[in-house]
């Protein structure tokens, strides 16, 4: 089934396949593994096959490249064998079919070699898209973000598993809260979900592992409600943003130079910080080092 590796058992379409089957005559078992892989060993898994896949792409590239190649060099001949100077063809001479045909395979030449050009190009796009998927999947933004929902997965996970409640509504006049109730899980669905609480605390574990590894290279950045203060400046979408408020998972920015507008900005999505006076803060085992002078070097992505 296509998008299933690594990922849990699509049990309705396995029953119904099974059962057209059976219908048609044929003897049928099941053996489904529900169990997830660590994802250390998946990401490996993820990262050969893409290098492999980048391979086949680059090899089908450099084929594409030699056809064209090819087929401009029969342009050229074709092109060779008309007659000089652009010589129009003599109605009515015994040459005229001959140099109909000239043309004619000139023409054709310049078509094919003219789409196979387009065709090496497109496939060279592919194989330097491929050769980047790896590193987009692994950069610091992206890692941070997808923290950020597999710790919700989790927290819903967990919520499935002890049950919980939420307020829909509160009539206004009677202040009365409308309540909806949900039952921890119970059965084969609670086994369920105890199997994606221990796959998706997995996968956190790996990301955090990650993403420290890049705070510790330097490469990304761990800022935080810790480390940011009301009036510093942070960079966001290439410019920087006066910060007017701290919370506990994003700050919220204005304009530097006046307006009304307002924003708020997860951490993951800060790319620089300076403190009220413009100067360079960096974030050294975790804690805030205002830099002596303004910088003018790039801030750390």
């Amino acid at each position: 089934m296509p998008q299933s590796r690594d990922r849990r058992a699509k049990h309705p379409q396995i029953t119904a396949t099974a059962a057209a089957l059976r219908a048609a005559g044929f003897t049928v078992g099941l053996d489904i593994d529900d169990d997830y892989r660590p994802t250390a060993r998946v990401e490996a898994d993820k990262i050969a096959r893409q290098a492999e896949r980048v391979d086949a792409l680059g090899a089908k590239a450099d084929r594409k490249a030699g056809t064209a190649e090819a087929a401009w060099a029969a342009d050229a001949a074709a092109h060779a064998a008309l007659p000089e100077g652009g010589e129009p063809i003599k109605v009515g001479h015994h040459s005229e079919k001959r140099h109909r045909r000239a043309v004619e395979k000139s023409w054709n030449a310049l078509g094919k070699a003219v789409g196979a050009e387009r065709e090496a190009a497109a496939a060279r796009g592919r194989a330097d898209a491929a050769a980047e998927t790896t590193d987009r999947r692994y950069a610091p933004v992206t890692v941070a973000r997808r923290i950020e929902k597999l710790t919700a997965e989790l927290r819903r996970f967990e919520r499935d598993r002890d049950g919980h409640t939420r307020t829909l509504y509160t009539n206004t006049q009677t202040g009365q809260k409308y309540v909806e109730t949900h039952e921890a899980a119970t059965g084969d669905y609670r086994e369920r979900v105890l199997a994606e609480i221990e796959h998706t605390a997995d996968e956190i574990a790996y990301w955090q592992g990650v993403r420290a590894a890049q705070i510790a290279a330097g490469t990304a950045t761990a800022y935080s409600r810790e480390v940011i203060t009301k009036g510093d400046l942070v960079r966001y979408v290439g410019h920087f943003h006066q910060v007017l408020k701290v919370n506990a998972k994003s700050v919220t920015i204005g304009s530097i130079v006046g307006g009304s507008w307002t924003d708020r900005v997860p951490y993951s999505e800060i790319r620089g910080l300076r403190d009220a006076d413009g100067k360079v803060v960096r974030i050294v085992d975790g804690a805030r080092v205002i830099e002596p002078e303004t910088s003018t070097e790039t801030d750390a992505a």
